[in-house]
């Protein structure tokens, strides 16, 4: 199951350089796991987790594959987007294919650098950017009511839900405010979800900062701090110089730099964790002697479509999960041991795969 963060923000933010970072720390995890640019702006990396090389330690595995999240830089936002400017349509267009939004934000101050407003603001940038999608969306709004009016007279469920759920965003996008403000009930979940606004996917407000600010953020992070809080977006403090110069290190090297400058990780590795966290996801683990695997999936994701994302076969012909607690499993020292202990669960169609979950999928093929 992939899932994707575009990467946006107003040209000279740090953008690029960000997503630098990342693609040139994706290639050096190429011996732990298959590393592939699909696209020149798209790129994979692994999400860190220090759980997963405990459970290969101990149980042997000659392999380590980490679950991954693919990142999309995708084409820098100028005003008028939402009416072809610039890249506009492509951006937009980019935006709609992925799971979540990494916004970009200059909170550092460098002449040699200039804004395309002429000031530096990170607030003000988000607004630019987030009037644009809401324009967007506004637009997309007031068409496909004018298509679906005729359905509605004719008493169409579906349509009649579709229009009430559309109003509903509507009237929040005149307020000025984002769709993903709307509180939309379970019954509603899939039909809003199939609207497809660009405005209710979920906002990371990444505050791109200078190299001696990295472990602290200043005034203009904390205003953006202030604002997504307000949102209940997430935020996260990094400086995208750095990240690009870490990328060129080996693993003691970049320790070591990160300790003289007073950080405990790389930025990259909070903003995966940031972007994990955003989108309400988690890892369960398989393991064994040949490998130690993470699997990402959606809180609350009930066995079979956990096995699902290792093969539809699994999820089709699903049996029961065979399921050992994480700490169990460390604390215990391997599967045979959690066995013995009486730590190994066997769970059924209705279990809610929990964090850190080590699983063993039966099923008929």
């Amino acid at each position: 199951m992939g899932f994707k963060v575009g990467i946006v923000g107003l040209p000279n933010v740090g953008k690029s350089t960000l997503f630098n970072a990342l693609t040139k720390t994706a290639a050096a995890q190429a011996a732990n796991f298959p590393f592939c640019t699909i696209e020149p702006n798209v790129g994979e990396v692994a999400v860190p987790d220090a759980r997963l090389d405990t459970l290969a330690g101990i149980a042997g595995s000659k392999q380590i594959i980490p679950a991954r999240m693919t990142f999309v830089d995708i084409a820098g936002l100028v005003k008028g987007a939402s009416q072809g400017e610039g890249l506009g349509n492509q951006f937009l267009a980019n935006i709609r294919e992925v799971d979540a939004i990494a916004h970009v934000l200059r909170c550092f101050e460098d002449d040699d650098v200039t804004h395309v407003e002429g000031r530096v603001d990170p607030v003000e940038d988000a607004d630019t950017i987030e009037t644009e999608l809401m324009l967007a969306d506004l637009e997309s709004i007031e068409k496909r009511l004018q298509n679906i009016v005729r359905k509605v007279r004719g008493g169409d469920k579906e349509a009649v839900q579709q229009e009430r759920l559309m109003k509903e965003a509507k009237a929040m996008l005149e307020e000025g405010k984002p769709a993903r403000m709307v509180e939309v009930s379970e019954d509603d979940a899939k039909a809003w979800k199939g609207l497809q606004l660009l405005t209710t996917k979920p906002v990371l407000y990444v505050c791109n900062v200078d190299e001696g600010e990295a472990a602290t953020g200043n005034a203009l992070s904390d205003k953006v701090a202030e604002m997504a809080a307000e949102q209940g977006a997430g935020q996260v403090v990094i400086s995208a110089k750095i990240e690009e110069e870490i990328s060129q290190l080996d693993a003691d090297e970049a320790q070591m730099f990160l300790e003289e400058l007073g950080l405990h990780e790389a930025g990259l590795d909070r903003l995966i964790r940031a972007g994990y966290d955003l989108l309400g996801l988690e890892t369960y683990f398989t393991v064994g002697p040949k490998e130690a695997r993470a699997w990402t999936i959606r809180r609350g994701t009930r066995a079979p479509q956990a096995a699902g994302v290792i093969h539809g076969d699994f999820e089709r012909g699903f049996i029961r999960a065979e399921t050992i607690a994480y700490d169990d499993f460390v604390s215990l020292g391997g599967e045979q041991a959690a066995k013995d202990a009486g730590k190994m669960r066997v769970e059924g169609k209705g279990y809610e795969v929990k964090d850190g979950d080590v699983l063993h999928f039966l099923f008929n093929a």
